[in-house]
């Protein structure tokens, strides 16, 4: 990919999952690559180690030389940088555009839905690997299998990339195959109210070319609504018997699904899936829909499935022991009921969970809902809310959430305001056997660690 005459580029909020691929990209492709963010994670300590310039804070004085400026949705009009660039008539570009350039010169697959984006997508792109087509990719997650990383920079005629809905990020991407996982009321905050969220979707869903495909699940209710919209080709995948490309007999057993593969009304074979959960079966099957389309062998598919293991923080396994932890990403009532759901299904075992909310205005959206979804939890310990981009809503807290968990008949409702007394809460708490999960897309990963770390010491 080239840029024009732009060599150098600068990212304001570097240490996103999706900024942080992109310049990995980039700098893969010989460009000078400099980046900031308000702290040093691991994302950016890898790429410093890659040797891109990354600054701890933001300001005027990060802006060097960049021929082009790239930033997030979530940076403020008044971001000192953003600020600086503009007033130097530097070339400013949100992250959106320039994911849609990256894909410029491949044929973009481009995974969309409410949930299940970084699991279908990086399942995706991991089964192309396999089957030798060398794609390019760009995962919200990252993988064991890109060394830690969530981009990949390949030579074949493929990119993977996930189609995120937020800010109509997807709006901008030019699919040419594209895949709908699931619609619902979520980014609320852009979108006036459903109806227009399955506008946005069914607007991506055209934009892919007229010889192509749309992936999409018959099992959720939107995404059907949308079909006879659709002016494209759709392959249907789920549970229903309406579906080209689904699953029948499905057991869970611990970390693993297993399910009989139906195309057409025809069994194919008989699948393990590395990773639990019902979700992950419907993931899947989108992903089996894709590559039978682009002809990879029935052997290969199942190979792959069974070797996946899953996604950073994506019911992640940090110790398994006496008690098991894991670390997953679920921010949203039904991707925590998916979570809870594949527990109940994998194992006997009690389960703990621990919850940090994220945002206020998806907590006063949805406390209701959470409440009712953590009576699958048979204890639960709920956090104050991570703000990320917003600011406080008056009356908007956690006590939302765990009261109406108690109204709901939860009788083991813990709210922890102060998180430093975590670890000794769950050591007061844990038995031989729990399942102890830490769920949220703040820094709640950094306290299930720090438990880790802590359950090691003591052995």
């Amino acid at each position: 990919m080239k840029l024009g005459r732009i060599n150098k580029v600068h990212f304001i909020g570097i240490g996103g999952i999706g900024m942080s691929g992109i310049a990995e990209l980039l700098h893969h492709q010989g460009y000078t690559v400099s980046g900031s963010d308000k702290s040093i994670t691991p994302l950016i300590e890898r790429l410093i180690g890659m040797g891109i310039e990354c600054f701890k804070a933001h300001s005027g004085k990060n802006i060097q030389n960049p021929d082009l400026v790239v930033y997030t949705a979530a940076i403020s009009p008044d971001n000192p940088e953003l600020k600086e660039a503009l007033n130097r008539e530097i070339v400013t570009v949100r992250r959106s555009e320039m994911l849609a350039e990256c894909m410029r010169n491949q044929f973009g697959i481009c995974v969309s839905g409410t949930h299940g984006k970084t699991s279908t997508s990086s399942m995706a792109g991991l089964m192309l690997m396999n089957a030798g087509m060398d794609p390019s990719m760009l995962i919200g997650g990252t993988l064991r299998e890109l060394n830690g990383s969530n981009a990949r920079l390949g030579k074949g005629e493929f990119i993977v990339a996930e189609a995120d809905e937020y800010d109509r990020t997807f709006l901008k991407l030019s699919p040419v195959i594209g895949i709908i996982t699931n619609i619902e009321p979520e980014h609320l905050d852009i979108y006036r109210d459903i109806e227009d969220i399955k506008d946005a979707f069914v607007e991506f869903g055209n934009k892919v070319p007229f010889w192509s495909f749309v992936i999409a699940c018959v099992d959720d209710e939107n995404v059907r609504n949308i079909i006879p919209r659709l002016k494209r080709r759709v392959i249907k995948y789920g549970l229903d018997q309406k579906a080209e490309i689904r699953a029948e007999n499905i057991e869970f057993r611990g970390v693993s699904a297993f399910y009989d593969l139906i195309a057409d009304n025809k069994k194919l074979t008989r699948i393990e899936l590395g990773v639990p959960g019902l979700h992950n079966v419907k993931n899947s099957l989108a992903v089996v829909a894709l590559v039978l389309e682009l002809g990879i062998e029935i052997d290969r598919i199942k190979d792959s499935l069974k070797k996946f293991s899953g996604t950073d923080r994506r019911f992640e396994v940090k110790y398994n022991k006496e008690i098991m932890v894991v670390d997953d990403y679920a921010h949203h009532p039904t991707e925590v009921d998916a979570t809870l759901n594949a527990v109940k299904g994998g194992w006997n075992r009690r389960i703990i969970t621990v919850f940090q909310p994220h945002l206020f205005s998806r907590t006063l959206e949805f406390y209701k809902e959470f409440g009712q979804v953590f009576l699958n939890t048979d204890i639960l310990v709920c956090l104050d809310i991570y703000p990320s981009r917003e600011e406080p809503i008056e009356g908007v807290s956690s006590t939302l959430i765990t009261e109406s968990a108690r109204k709901a008949g939860h009788e083991n409702v813990i709210y922890l305001p102060d998180k430093s007394g975590l670890n000794q809460v769950l050591k007061e708490l844990k038995r031989k056997d729990d399942i102890i999960i830490f769920m949220g897309a703040g820094d709640i990963v950094n306290y299930s660690e720090n438990f880790v770390n802590n359950i090691k010491k003591d052995e």
